[in-house]
């Protein structure tokens, strides 16, 4: 059983949906003993950094979150979840992560302007993967499949974890992961059938 973690932000349904429409059983749940005792754990999110952090702090979910990365359950992090994944943000001030990967999260507008791009943010739309090492979560996935992205921000720091990048004027970690914890930061759910890959491969990972 998958475990989708309700803390009050994200694309729950969709998420589920999708699961559920590969024949992957899945649970929206925000119960401690139901996240423990989960084969998966997906993390969602949309919004602000900080406020996503302060509402998963006010689930108490932190600490379950922890030990289940410890214990090896594979844990994906979707949009804004991929990014609850790093040491830190900068959206709206400084913002603390859960620190499961090295790595940063900074505004994408900044850096594109450095590069003397003038380049509509928030990023939506579909981009082409660009595939740097492998990995079981890219098991049915090849170099320059599309995926739908949504956001202004975006991990930096983290070349130890990326996995693949995308190309938006500046180069975006699209799929991250180390040992068992793993994200994308676009919509698997809103990605059509590569989309449906990705989950496929993630519900296939031990």
């Amino acid at each position: 059983m998958i475990a989708i973690v309700n803390y009050g932000v994200g694309n729950l349904f969709s998420i589920s949906r999708s699961l559920s429409y590969i024949g992957l059983d899945n649970v929206i749940t925000d119960d401690k003993k139901t996240i423990e005792s989960a084969s998966h754990i997906v993390l969602p999110g949309v919004g602000a950094f900080g406020d996503a952090v302060q509402k998963l702090e006010a689930t108490g979910l932190i600490p379950t979150l922890d030990a289940c990365v410890k214990k090896g359950t594979p844990l994906l992090g979707v949009c804004l979840g991929m990014q609850l994944l790093f040491e830190k943000s900068y959206e709206y001030g400084v913002h603390t992560g859960l620190g499961y990967l090295q790595g940063e999260v900074c505004p994408m507008e900044p850096d594109l302007k450095a590069k003397g791009y003038d380049i509509k943010v928030p990023h939506i739309g579909w981009n082409a993967l660009k595939i740097k090492k492998d990995s079981a979560l890219l098991k049915f996935i090849k170099d320059g499949d599309f995926m739908y992205f949504v956001h202004s921000y975006y991990a930096k720091n983290c070349e130890d974890s990326l996995i693949a990048a995308a190309d938006y004027g500046i180069e975006v970690p699209a799929v991250v992961g180390a040992g068992n914890v793993f994200g994308c930061q676009f919509h698997p759910e809103k990605s059509g059938a590569c989309g449906l890959k990705i989950l496929k491969a993630f519900g296939e990972i031990k």
